[in-house]
């Protein structure tokens, strides 16, 4: 039987993973991948605190991360495929918005 501390942990392990692809790497994709990853480790943490609480709440919570990761989603897709039409990269240390 798996306890809450097992999903913190989890949750923990896959969270610190999303960190790492943020600050490591520094392709957009794979950066969007890893902000991705960090909002599943969330959605973890509140579906094991909804499970141990018994209440719906964390649940509901669930519900609005995914409906806001969809839309981040969408908006980064749209601006990445901007973004290479026009500077013909995607990688963040090659891309300077102040120069034209």
């Amino acid at each position: 039987m798996l306890t809450l501390a097992h999903y913190l942990v989890l949750s923990a392990i896959i969270f610190s993973i999303g960190v790492a692809g943020v600050l490591i790497r520094r392709n957009l994709i794979v950066m969007f991948m890893s902000l991705e990853l960090m909002l599943n480790a969330v959605n973890i943490n509140l579906a094991a605190f909804s499970s141990y609480l018994q209440q719906m709440t964390g649940q509901i919570f669930i519900v609005f991360v995914m409906a806001v990761a969809a839309a981040e989603a969408a908006v980064g897709l749209a601006l990445f495929i901007s973004l290479f039409r026009n500077k013909q990269t995607i990688n963040a240390d090659e891309i300077n918005t102040m120069r034209g």
